[in-house]
């Protein structure tokens, strides 16, 4: 095959996996916008997402069910961006935010803030605050306990994230420990939870997920490069500590925004990267806005079976769903290693 058919056969791919993406991120985005406790058409739900139609259906999407949709666009995008970058950096089809311990640190900031409550100050906003420094905090603490003599192994880094995120673990089960009345509060954030988002909450996460996400992009050349060795990187030219430091600061503030309002939802930056890496091969350069695109599609249509999959028991927290899928595929990438999608 000439290297133009396989040019063309991959431009193909892209453009299939788009508009496939697109499709179902379309429709469940929809579908989502009907889940309600009176029976709501998907053309209701679509006219009263443009304010027409009965006020009660006007009322349930735009105030109700369309931030919930929109908050599940951002965090899933936010986490799947996040796994490609984490992937690329540590050469690692098994990486993610979340081995870096930084899902531990945003639980242990969220815990601790329900727990010891401050005066004249509501807790659904000392939470995501609490939840987002924890995580960024712990981020850094990650790196700086992983450098040595200046530099930073990836091994180490690695082996240093799932350290601290063990310590941080312990002591969220402490907190849960001694929580007493405030213990289903801390459990419920730990499963994740879209439900109480608000309009508020996306204006927050939004712009954060959307500034890390560029940053990220913009290296997709770097992250190419840094996929064939750090060496390799440095001959052609890549500031490798520098730029795996702001990757790993970019994804940090993505993972923080994401999970600081809805708790912790694991196996998106697993999941969602791998299986494009194996459509779309190894490019970062559309991994990465295409990771955006399929962890916001992911996220979106795992909302939709959460509220629906067991009526009979309400809404399964979304966390508990995510780990179902992603826990069997995250064995089945412990058996076996793709080579030819671009891991050495």
């Amino acid at each position: 095959m000439t290297i133009e058919a396989t040019l063309r056969k991959r431009r193909t791919r892209i453009f299939l996996a788009t508009v496939v993406l697109l499709t179902f991120l379309f429709i469940f985005f929809i579908l989502g916008l009907t889940q309600a406790y009176i029976p709501m058409s998907m053309m209701d739900a679509l006219r009263a997402l443009f304010g027409h139609g009965k006020d009660i259906y006007v009322t349930i999407v735009q105030e109700v069910n369309a931030p919930r949709m929109i908050m599940a666009i951002f965090v899933g995008a936010g986490l799947g961006i996040a796994g490609t970058a984490m992937q690329a950096v540590f050469k690692n089809p098994m990486a993610s935010p979340y081995i870096l311990g930084l899902s531990s640190g945003a639980s242990f900031g969220a815990a601790f803030a329900m727990l010891f409550t401050i005066p004249f100050i509501p807790q659904a906003i000392t939470v995501p605050v609490f939840a987002f420094l924890t995580c960024l905090g712990t981020m850094f603490l990650v790196y700086f306990v992983s450098r040595v003599g200046g530099k930073v192994p990836t091994e180490t880094l690695l082996l240093s994230g799932i350290a601290v995120g063990s310590l941080f673990s312990a002591f969220v089960s402490l907190l849960t420990y001694v929580a007493g009345d405030q213990m289903e509060g801390i459990v419920f954030w730990s499963m994740g939870n879209l439900s109480y988002s608000s309009w508020e909450d996306a204006l927050i996460v939004a712009p954060l997920v959307l500034a890390g996400s560029l940053i990220m992009i913009s290296r997709g050349r770097e992250l190419n490069a840094m996929m064939l060795g750090d060496s390799h990187a440095m001959d052609l030219g890549v500031n490798v500590r520098n730029v795996r430091l702001e990757i790993l600061i970019a994804t940090a503030v993505v993972t923080a925004a994401a999970v600081a309002f809805v708790g912790v939802i694991g196996f998106v930056g697993l999941v969602i990267p791998h299986i494009l890496r194996i459509i779309l091969g190894p490019d970062n350069r559309i991994l990465l806005p295409m990771s955006m695109l399929g962890g916001a599609t992911f996220l979106v249509i795992c909302d939709f079976l959460s509220r629906t999959l067991f009526p009979s028991i309400g809404t399964l927290p979304i966390g508990i769903l995510t780990a179902l899928v992603g826990a069997p595929y995250f064995i089945y990438l412990l058996r076996k290693r793709k080579s030819e999608v671009g891991w050495n």
